[in-house]
């Protein structure tokens, strides 16, 4: 998985780089088919912002949270991710597996 982290108006900290890099391995944990991730963590006064997107096969899942608190935002942030990732997952082991179908089963003898 290649992780890109920038910050607009703040200085990426070991910290911080860490802290993104241990939560988003929850994420890798729930689906192994993450290619790249790109994170931008951001200030604007009192508000701090966590996006995140996310290139995996199939598609791009993206995510975003704000909070007081730059670290409460890179928490909900991968909780949205976590969730965006079992979603996807499910879709892509569920997709025409389906032996119900009324085309695989076999017609019913008659007598």
């Amino acid at each position: 998985m290649q992780l890109n982290i920038t910050g607009h108006h703040l200085d990426v900290t070991d910290s911080l780089h860490n802290y993104v890099v241990s939560k988003l391995e929850r994420v890798e944990r729930h689906f192994d088919h993450v290619t790249n991730v790109h994170v931008i963590l951001s200030v604007e006064k009192l508000r701090q912002k966590a996006e995140a997107t996310i290139h995996v096969s199939g598609g791009n899942l993206f995510a975003d949270a704000e909070h007081e608190d730059l670290y409460a935002a890179i928490d909900s942030m991968t909780d949205k991710l976590d969730r965006q990732i079992k979603k996807h997952k499910e879709k892509m082991t569920n997709h025409h597996r389906g032996n119900g179908s009324p085309k695989r089963q076999p017609a019913p003898e008659q007598e």
